[in-house]
């Protein structure tokens, strides 16, 4: 199963936090939307077989209309011959979501929105730079649920500074609320080149990140959401499906500016992340993967999974060795309980998934480079 990514690199107002490429001036809007339907014809032969998923991320793809979501909805189904994908995701804020855009949405095959709502107080959503309200973010969900969308996900962040354990409450007991589907939920991450960045926000003690989390955990866990991944939470049937093929390895095709693509193989390729530099045609670059890169790939995407990884698949595809030699680490890992043993390999337990990272870098092997070319 392969999935397409469309990337809408275009936002009203910029949040404080975003370290995704997009632009805050929507004078080119049109101009990229051809390019990205060019972009998608010349690229038809890189996915080969079954395109099951598509998502349009962004940036805000709810500020395209109806009829241009609609137009590349049919392209890549005229394109890949799909009569119905079996999920089509857009991004999308809160005070886009009028009842009239919903209904036409609906009409266009999407069929799952990931709605940023990000906090239900309107103080945090005021300091993060968010474009709408709490109260809105509740209508947009209830508009969406009334139109008839049965697979929505919400998205939430924690770790934020000046949260308190009470906001942090009330946001879990709102989006609780709501009986959506999904639920993302994100810890604050400071970048460099964000606003937050730059104005020199620092991060919550880990103490703090701690606690965040595992109210996180006992209040979605306990109303019966599965932690499958890091930041995922679903009711059983409502896992992500086109994010899935990213942590399963699995091929998918980007287009549009800054989009990444991956052949399922050894080939990452991205697009330049500029509208001016994209619609010029300038090249973005790839690399090509070594096999240590591969198999820390598998690692890195696995691990942040609840199956976490298997030692056959890394035998069939690594030799026996390189299982053997993770099997040993895994088992010293084990003993220490940053991970448990399955069936056929080891997994990070959900309530260790916040130091995940360290546990999967532990792992990771560096016997050899990648082979790049930034000029591809």
């Amino acid at each position: 199963m392969a999935g397409i990514y469309i990337h809408i690199p275009f936002c009203r107002q910029i949040c404080r936090y975003c370290d995704f490429y997009r632009s805050g001036s929507l004078s080119d809007k049109q101009a990229v939307l051809e390019a990205i339907s060019r972009e998608l014809t010349a690229r038809r032969e890189e996915v080969q077989g079954t395109v099951e998923t598509l998502y349009f991320g962004g940036g805000t793809p709810s500020l395209c209309s109806v009829e241009e979501i609609g137009g590349l909805v049919g392209q890549v189904s005229a394109l890949w011959g799909v009569s119905k994908f079996r999920e089509v995701t857009l991004e999308a804020n809160p005070d886009d979501l009028t009842p009239e855009y919903l209904k036409g949405l609906r009409a266009t095959g999407v069929n799952r929105l990931s709605i940023g709502i990000q906090s239900f107080c309107d103080a945090h959503l005021e300091r993060m730079n968010r474009r709408h309200t709490a109260r809105e973010a509740v209508a947009a969900v209830r508009a969406a649920q009334e139109v008839g969308f049965e697979n929505l996900t919400i998205d939430l962040i924690y770790g934020l500074p000046w949260m308190t354990p009470q906001e942090w409450e009330y946001n879990l007991e709102q989006a609780l609320a709501l009986g959506v589907q999904h639920i993302s939920a994100y810890h604050l991450t400071i970048e460099p080149g964000t606003v937050f960045g730059k104005q020199g926000l620092q991060p919550v003690e880990e103490s703090v990140s701690e606690l965040h989390f595992r109210m996180l955990r006992e209040a979605l866990c306990g109303a019966g959401y599965e932690h499958y991944e890091v930041s995922n939470f679903a009711r059983p049937g409502f896992r992500a499906l086109h994010n899935s093929n990213y942590w399963q390895g699995k091929p998918y095709l980007g287009v549009g500016p800054a989009a990444h693509s991956y052949d399922g193989l050894r080939r990452r390729r991205w697009n330049v992340s500029s509208n001016r530099a994209y619609l010029a045609g300038e090249p973005g670059g790839e690399e090509w993967l070594s096999d240590t890169d591969r198999l820390n790939e598998y690692l890195m995407t696995r691990l942040r999974t609840v199956e976490g990884i298997s030692l056959s698949t890394i035998a069939s595809r690594f030799g026996a060795a390189q299982a053997a030699r993770i099997g040993e680490r895994c088992a010293a890992q084990a003993e220490g309980g940053l991970l448990r043993p399955t069936a056929d390999g080891y997994a990070v337990p959900p309530e260790r998934f916040l130091i995940s990272d360290y546990v999967i870098a532990e792992l990771f092997d560096s016997a050899d480079t990648p082979q790049k070319d930034t000029n591809a």
